[in-house]
C-alpha cells in the first residue's frame, strides 16, 4: 500500500511540472527529454541515387542511434535553399546540417577543394586513412571552424569517370576550346590545357549537353550518370579517372548547433557519419558495376581512355595548379603538404598490395 501511494504521489508531482501533461503509468528517461529537430539542406535532387539517399541514410542513422532524441529532416536542392548555397545556409544557421561536396565552395574557401578530390591523388581507402588516422579531419575542422561549420565525411563516390564527351578525343588538339562541366582543382587543371570549364549543378547537366551549352561533362560515375540519362546526349564515356580518384561527400553542421549538443549526441552524429560514409562507398561499388554493364550492353556506350598526350598535359597542369594554390593560400599549403606527405607514405603499400594484386588478377582472369 505504501509503495502504491508513493507511485501515485510521484506521478502527480511529474504531471504538475508539465503543462497539459497526461498521467501515465510509466515515463521513460528518453521520452522525458526534449527531442532535437534539425533541417539538412543538400546539393542533390531529393532522393537522388546514392547522393540524395546518402543524406537520407545519415538522417535515419542519427534518429535510430539517438533513440529518437534527434530527428533530421532532409531537403533536396531547391526545396529550402538552392543547390549551391548549402555552405552559406548552414554557416548562417538557416539549416543545422548540410550534405554536399566541398569543392563547390572554392570561391569562398580555397582550401576546401582538398576535402573532395585532388587530381592524381589518393584512392578512397587512402583518403579515409588520411581523414581518420592522419591530419585530415583536424585540418578540415580548423578551416571550417572559421566559417562556423563542423565538417564530416559522409560518403564517397569512389573512383569517378573522366566524363561524357560528344566527340572522340584522339589527341590533345581535340581538347582545345571544349566547354566542359568539371569543378574543383581538376577543373582548373583542365582550363590549363585549353578547355573552358564550369561548375554546373547536376540537375542542369543533361539540358546543357543537349542544347550545346556544354560539349562534355563530368558528373560522378555509371550509377548516377545513368540516372541522369547522360548517355542520351553524349556517346563517348572516358574512364581515365585522373580528376577524382576519390571524391568525398561532406556533411556539415552549424558550429553553434554542434556545440549545443550534449556529448553523447555529438558521438551519435560522429559515428552515424562514419557509418554512412562506409555505406555509400559500398553501394557505389555494386551499383556502378551494374550500371556500367547496362550502359555498355543495352545502350551501346563507347568506353574510351584519354590519349597519353592528354594525360601528360593534365599531370603537368595539375602540378601547376596545386603549386599556385599553395603559394597563394596558407591553409591550402598546410593541407596539401599533409595530403601529399600521407600519399607518399601509403602509396608504396598500395602499389605492392592492391595494385599488384589487380594487375595479377587481370593477367590470370583476363576477359573471363
Amino acid at each position: 500500500m505504501e509503495r502504491r501511494n508513493f507511485l501515485k504521489t510521484s506521478l502527480k508531482t511529474l504531471g504538475a511540472g508539465t503543462a497539459g501533461a497526461v498521467a501515465a503509468p510509466f515515463i521513460s528517461t528518453a521520452s522525458a527529454q526534449e527531442t532535437i529537430t534539425w533541417n539538412m539542406v543538400t546539393s542533390w535532387p531529393k532522393n537522388f541515387p546514392a547522393l540524395g539517399t546518402g543524406a537520407n541514410d545519415l538522417a535515419a542513422r542519427i534518429e535510430r542511434m539517438s533513440g529518437g532524441r534527434m530527428k533530421v529532416k532532409v531537403h533536396g536542392a531547391g526545396e529550402m535553399v538552392p543547390a549551391m548555397e548549402v555552405f552559406d545556409a548552414v554557416s548562417a544557421g538557416t539549416a543545422e546540417m548540410g550534405h554536399s561536396a566541398s569543392y563547390y565552395w572554392r570561391g569562398k574557401v580555397a582550401a576546401a577543394q582538398f576535402f573532395t578530390a585532388v587530381p592524381f591523388g589518393m584512392t578512397t581507402t587512402e583518403t579515409n586513412a588520411w581523414l581518420y588516422h592522419g591530419d585530415g579531419q583536424t585540418l578540415w575542422d580548423e578551416v571550417y571552424a572559421e566559417h562556423n561549420l563542423k565538417p564530416f565525411a559522409v560518403g564517397n563516390t569512389g573512383t569517378q569517370m573522366a566524363g561524357w564527351f560528344k566527340k572522340e578525343i584522339k589527341s590533345l588538339d581535340d581538347m582545345q576550346g571544349l566547354k566542359l562541366r568539371l569543378p574543383g582543382l581538376a577543373g582548373e587543371a583542365m582550363s590549363g590545357i585549353g578547355v573552358t570549364t564550369m561548375t554546373t549543378p547536376g540537375s542542369e547537366i543533361f539540358t546543357s549537353l543537349q542544347t550545346g551549352v556544354l560539349d562534355a561533362a563530368d558528373w560522378v560515375g555509371p550509377y548516377n550518370d545513368l540516372a541522369f540519362g547522360l548517355h542520351q546526349v553524349a556517346d563517348y564515356y572516358y574512364t581515365s579517372a585522373w580528376n577524382e580518384p576519390s571524391a568525398i561527400l561532406e556533411g556539415t553542421v552549424n558550429l553553434d548547433a554542434w556545440k549545443a549538443l550534449p556529448d553523447d549526441l555529438k558521438a551519435v552524429v560522429t559515428e552515424a557519419a562514419r557509418a554512412s560514409n562506409l555505406a555509400m562507398i559500398s553501394e557505389f561499388q555494386l551499383r556502378n558495376a551494374e550500371a556500367l554493364k547496362t550502359l555498355v550492353d543495352e545502350h551501346g556506350v563507347k568506353l574510351r581512355e584519354f590519349p597519353e598526350d592528354v594525360m601528360s598535359a593534365l599531370l603537368e597542369s595539375s602540378r601547376d595548379v596545386l603549386q599556385k594554390q599553395v603559394e597563394s593560400d596558407e591553409a591550402s599549403r598546410r593541407i596539401y603538404e599533409s595530403y601529399r606527405d600521407f600519399q607518399q607514405k601509403v602509396r608504396p603499400f598500395t602499389d605492392v598490395g592492391e595494385f599488384a594484386y589487380l594487375k595479377a588478377r587481370e593477367r590470370q582472369l583476363g576477359e573471363s
